[in-house]
């Protein structure tokens, strides 16, 4: 299911990759409200961005990148500095401090 939502995500980067260059506006030489189209292509390109990012930053942060979010692995082993939520090291923050 991870893989599928990465491989996903990686499909919609590529689309809007492709998107961000209007090739099929060359050439033309509309306006629109005192604009060229190809400058409202990009506004509209860049609300579309955005709101694919503000998803994804929501939804999928890390994936691919980060171990151990589908808790698979990345699972504390107690190393020194981070807390294992037993024994003396449940105080010690990321670090090694304690407090």
């Amino acid at each position: 299911m991870r893989r599928l939502e990465l491989w996903s995500w990686i499909a919609i980067g590529i689309v809007l990759s492709a998107l961000a260059i209007p090739w099929f506006l060359w050439g033309s030489a509309t306006v629109v409200a005192g604009l060229p189209l190809w400058l409202w292509w990009h506004v509209g390109w860049m609300l579309l961005a955005s709101i694919v990012f503000w998803v994804f930053a929501r939804r999928a942060w890390g994936i691919g990148v980060e171990p151990g979010r589908d808790g698979s692995a990345g699972k504390s082993s107690g190393t020194a500095g981070e807390p294992t939520g037993t024994g003396r090291n449940r105080d010690a923050s990321v670090g090694g401090e304690r407090r």
